[in-house]
Order: structure tokens, then C-alpha cells, then sequence
């Protein structure tokens, strides 16, 4: 009976001593998953390609949006700018990435039926953001959100949306421009978005409205907040302000423009020397931004300045 015990318990001290067999992980590896989204996603742009070679055409056309060009390379950069946490995150598929490819779909479909290009536009943005959360998981998309949100920034305004905020702008242009000529002692008179000079009149079109500068500026605004803070409400606030100060830089061209065309007649103010006021003009609110960036860096509260100091939690 005590040799029995004995056999007993060494059996088990030598089951407990064998190695446990490893289970191996079904599924496949990370790297056919990384593949798998590349053919996705490849297949994706290729359905989308009239849609952005038209899109391309309209950043060479229409000078408003000629910051378009800009706007993939940086999203590229800020992606590439993640490879090192990329390659540790693991790679999950989430069904929840499917909200917005249906979304991206539908604004499609919306777009091809209702020929409105700004639908289909916003929807292949939705459609790459569910891709990337539909094949690789959320946790990717996370890291790669802020690149993703990042190209709606090249998709151009609907003309009616244009021509509801552009007018108003006119106003505000022109209301500012004859303030500033006021308080600088030029004689003018303001009639709608006509503004009236001794000898001659000047007519604030569309292209005055400060829209181009607008939609540049704030893209500017939104690179600057992202490589130079770190605190949320700082980058919300930088970015924000980038409205007002084009307002208040396109009313100073305006204004610079009224007072050449009645010191020196129509000439002066068209031409080169109104392209190079442009030119000025948004030098000035980039400077305008930075002072205010250095105004918040230096009276903002503490917690900011921390902030600074360490890579953000993307």
C-alpha cells in the first residue's frame, strides 16, 4: 500500500515536471492582416479614383483650395510620424469600424445620385476611417485618427455654402477696411460691399472675401497646434482664433488696397502689387499667430507648459 502511495507521487511530481504543451494561436498572422487592409484599401482608392482625380483638378483651378496639395503629405507625415507605435499596437478587426464605411457608402451613393461632389468627397474620408477600423481595429484607428480627420481639410465647400458665407465676409471686409480708412484719415464712404473714394469707387468681390486665406489659415493653424502644443484647449484655442485673424488680415489688404487705388489711381492696386498684398497680408497673420501662441505660452496655465514637455498622448 505504501508502495502504491509512493508510485502515485512521483507520477504526478513527473506530470507536474513535463512541459506544457503550447496552444498555438489560430487566425492569421499580423502581417497577413497588414496585407489584407493594403488590398482593401488599395481596391478603395481605385473606386474613389474619378472622384479624386476631379477633386486634384479642382485644388489646380480654384485658388481657394490650393492648400489641398499640402494637405496629404502632411497626413502622411503625421501617420509615418506613428510607425513606431503602430508596429506595437496589436492589430484587433473591429466590427464597429463598419459605422462609418456605411456611412462613407451612403454619403457615395447620396453623391452619385444627387451629383454633389462634396458627398462623395466626405465619403471616401468616412470610407478609409471604417476600412481602418474594420480591418486592423480600433486601436490603430485611434493612433491614426487624427491623420485620418486631418484630410477633410482638403475636401472644398460646396459652391452654395460659398456663396452663403462669402457675401457675409464681403461685409465684414468691407466694414473693417472703411474703419481702418477712417481712422487713418482717408475720406471713403460705404454703400453694401462698395466702397466709395474721392475719385473713384472700389467694388469688394468675392474673391476679396478673405475666404482663401480663411480655409489656408486655419489649415495652417491646425499644423502649428499640432507640432507646437501639446495641451488640447491650447491647440482648440490657436486653431479657433485663426478665423478672426484672417478676418480681421483680409480687412487690412482691403483697406491697403483703397488707400493705393486714392493716393494713385486704379493702377496701383491691381497687378502685381495687389497679388503681393496677399502675398503680405498672410505673413502678417501668421505672425499674428505665432504672437498669440507666445502670449499663451507665456500667460496660459501652468498644466499647458507641462504639457509641452512631453509627446502627446495620440
Amino acid at each position: 500500500m505504501a508502495h502504491s502511495t509512493v508510485t502515485d507521487a512521483m507520477r504526478e511530481e513527473a506530470a507536474d515536471a513535463a512541459p506544457t504543451p503550447t496552444v498555438e494561436r489560430t487566425g492569421p498572422s499580423r502581417q497577413a492582416l497588414v496585407i489584407r487592409a493594403e488590398v482593401v484599401i488599395a481596391l478603395g482608392l481605385l473606386i474613389y479614383a474619378p472622384i479624386l482625380y476631379h477633386l486634384v483638378q479642382h485644388w489646380r483651378h480654384v485658388a481657394d483650395y490650393s492648400h489641398g496639395f499640402l494637405i496629404v503629405p502632411l497626413a502622411l507625415y503625421f501617420a509615418w510620424e506613428r510607425r513606431d507605435k503602430l508596429a506595437r499596437v496589436a492589430i484587433e478587426p473591429s466590427w464597429w469600424g463598419l459605422v462609418p464605411l456605411t456611412l462613407g457608402l451612403l454619403s457615395l451613393t447620396i453623391g452619385r445620385l444627387g451629383v454633389e461632389l462634396m458627398a462623395m468627397r466626405v465619403g471616401f474620408v468616412l470610407t478609409l476611417i471604417g476600412l481602418v477600423g474594420l480591418l486592423l481595429g480600433l486601436r490603430v484607428l485611434r493612433l491614426l485618427l487624427f491623420p485620418l480627420l486631418f484630410l477633410f481639410l482638403m475636401i472644398p465647400l460646396p459652391q452654395s455654402l460659398v456663396n452663403t458665407v462669402a457675401f457675409p465676409l464681403q461685409l465684414v471686409a468691407a466694414q473693417l477696411a472703411v474703419e481702418i480708412m477712417h481712422w487713418l484719415g482717408v475720406p471713403v464712404l460705404l454703400e453694401g460691399n462698395i466702397i466709395h473714394l474721392p475719385h473713384t469707387s472700389l467694388f469688394v468681390a468675392e474673391a476679396c472675401s478673405g475666404l482663401r486665406s480663411l480655409m489656408a489659415l486655419i489649415t495652417l493653424g491646425v499644423v502649428f497646434a499640432y507640432f507646437f502644443r501639446r495641451h488640447w484647449a491650447e491647440r482648440l484655442i490657436i486653431v479657433a482664433s485663426a478665423i478672426p485673424i484672417a478676418i480681421l488680415v483680409n480687412a487690412i489688404r482691403v483697406a491697403l488696397t483703397g488707400i493705393l487705388t486714392a493716393r494713385f489711381g486704379n493702377e496701383a492696386a491691381g497687378g502685381f502689387v495687389h497679388d503681393f498684398q496677399g502675398v503680405i497680408t498672410f505673413s502678417v497673420a501668421f505672425v499674428l499667430l505665432l504672437a498669440e501662441a507666445r502670449l499663451l505660452a507665456r500667460f496660459g496655465p501652468a498644466r499647458w507648459r507641462s504639457a509641452r514637455t512631453r509627446r502627446p498622448v495620440e
